[in-house]
């Protein structure tokens, strides 16, 4: 938990990391796999239920709708946002829109990045760049951003819920996958019973 705080706080620091962190957000906060997030348009995106559709995954289990948390609706907002600044958004655009950059310096660092060639006809090819260059910042080179999915997992474990619901967030979930899940599950309750026997009045008498 600490790690993705600590990433997430690193990623907001930098205009060039704009989009990867508004793309790790949403993956933290819905399981959601980069394909999945570079195929979502805004016709799949309701922003009065405040949930969002995937038509489109790997399997067809991957097919579902995801509420959106308070994180991941700013995430949201503010790719739309960026959106209608440079033509009127549609419900075929892509939300994470094809887009060329312009970096402008104070030495090595960037201080202003200028979005150019914005095509919201054609979704992003990559963030891989920005990616690693904001994990290695972190101190925490080779994570994946896949693995921001099988956090946003163990986190719905841990917090005890079952494995229909987790699939019903995430998708397909592999039977080994579901048993480490359960086995965070089992991981939290020890800690819990933990803390519950040291409280006052529940040691040995």
């Amino acid at each position: 938990l600490e790690q993705k705080l600590h990433l997430l706080t690193i990623a907001s620091q930098r205009p060039e990391w704009q989009t990867a962190y508004w793309a790790a957000i949403l993956a933290l906060n819905t399981t959601m796999r980069g394909c999945e997030l570079k195929g979502l348009r805004w016709a799949d995106v309701d922003l009065f239920e405040h949930t969002l559709t995937i038509h489109k995954s790997k399997t067809a289990a991957g097919e579902r709708m995801i509420p959106l948390t308070e994180d991941a609706l700013q995430a949201v907002l503010n790719l739309r946002r960026r959106a209608g600044e440079y033509a009127p958004v549609e419900p075929s655009h892509f939300v994470f829109a094809s887009f060329q950059t312009k970096f402008s310096f104070h030495g090595k660092r960037v201080v202003q990045v200028t979005i150019k060639n914005f095509d919201p006809t054609r979704p992003l090819g990559s963030w891989r760049t920005a990616w690693r260059t904001l994990t290695r910042q972190a101190g925490l080179p080779g994570l994946r951003f896949h693995d921001l999915r099988h956090q946003a997992i163990t986190e719905l474990a841990e917090s005890g819920a079952s494995d229909s619901t987790i699939m019903a967030i995430a998708g397909h979930v592999s039977r080994r996958m579901l048993e480490r899940y359960s086995h965070a599950r089992l991981e939290a309750k020890r800690i819990a019973l933990a803390a519950l026997s040291k409280r006052p009045g529940h040691g040995p008498r």
